[in-house]
């Protein structure tokens, strides 16, 4: 409504401008070829067949008016283009995806697009605690077909860790950038309750991501992933190696926790065996549950631990003891 009335002052005020200068006669013109107008240029085109269509970022005014006419979505480009300059909102043409279902005036589909309603039902995601940037790509192409795995892969560059595993409602036309930020500001958010623990920890917001990751991909709960991360900054403060099998599967792109004796020797700064300390990031993208194991292990003179082949956890000071248990529960 404040839209209409904002364009019809603007009509007003140049009807009544014409009137001051004794142009009562071309008043009279302009608002009879206003009122017949209106029927043919605001009115909803006979044509119409429901649509749907992509704005992408940059395109102008004119493009937009442009399409939605060869859409036959309105009547008459050039009357769109003046409604949305009378109105002051010509550079305010939200981007993404509209669905016009049913016959509307230009009016109507002014304010849409000017409010970005696309009338479309938003997209509902959820990515799991310990995916990966390269998991995440795969999930977000199946669920915006208009995207690709590159354009989230050079979005999200640089991101492994921080993108916060949640489940997010987004805009139908939402572009890779959009779906990055949003994740990466989650991340921040979440990551705000936890500021006083990381402080009290004296390392950094780097290491503790990167250790958390590693937390993640080798326990599924509270319990075990505190004493496992126990465990691995055990080993990082005797400058053992950590030896995470987990981290093949990000150095080899796939979900491998048994690797091969070659694998063990790849040339990678991941390779846990090869290489003392962390690895230099992240290999996936932790939840909070793994974040705070690393600020709250708990504290065992455990080095060792293995899961069996029925995902139960078995630990050991010592590798005597190691051994022991692989014998016993990896047969």
């Amino acid at each position: 409504m404040e839209f209409l009335v904002h364009v019809s002052s603007k009509v007003w005020s140049f009807c009544t401008h014409s009137v001051t200068r004794n142009s009562y006669t071309k008043s009279i013109a302009v608002i009879l070829i206003l009122t017949v107008g209106s029927w043919y240029a605001f009115a909803a085109p006979i044509s119409f067949s429901p649509t749907i269509i992509r704005i992408p970022q940059g395109t102008t005014t004119t493009e937009v008016a442009r399409e939605l006419a060869n859409a036959h979505i309105i009547t008459n480009a050039p009357f769109l283009r003046i409604l949305l300059r009378l109105s002051g909102e010509s550079n305010k043409v939200q981007t993404g995806v509209y669905k016009f279902e049913t016959p509307q005036s230009l009016f109507t589909i002014a304010y849409r697009l000017v409010t970005g309603e696309y009338g479309l039902p938003s997209v509902r995601i959820t990515f799991v605690e310990g995916t990966t940037i390269r998991e995440i790509a795969k999930d977000v192409v199946q669920a915006f077909p208009t995207l690709s795995e590159k354009e989230f892969l050079t979005a999200a560059y640089g991101e492994e860790g921080y993108l916060f595993p949640d489940t997010y409602f987004f805009q139908p036309g939402a572009s890779a950038v959009t779906i990055v930020a949003a994740m990466r500001s989650n991340f921040d958010v979440k990551i705000a309750s936890l500021a006083p623990d990381i402080r009290a920890s004296g390392r950094s917001l780097s290491d503790i991501v990167t250790l958390a990751s590693l937390v993640e991909k080798e326990a599924r709960t509270t319990l075990h992933r505190r004493i496992v991360a126990g465990i691995l900054l055990n080993r990082l403060q005797l400058g053992m190696p950590l030896q995470v099998d987990a981290v093949f599967g990000y150095i080899f792109g796939r979900n491998t926790y048994s690797p091969s004796f070659v694998d063990l020797k790849v040339d990678s700064p991941y390779n846990t065996y090869t290489h003392t300390g962390l690895p230099p990031g992240p290999i996936d993208n932790p939840g909070l549950d793994a974040l705070e194991a690393v600020l709250h292990p708990t504290k065992t003179k455990y080095l060792y631990y293995l899961t069996d082949r029925n995902g139960i956890m078995h630990y050991a000071t010592t590798y005597p003891g190691h051994q022991a248990n692989q014998k016993k529960y990896l047969p």
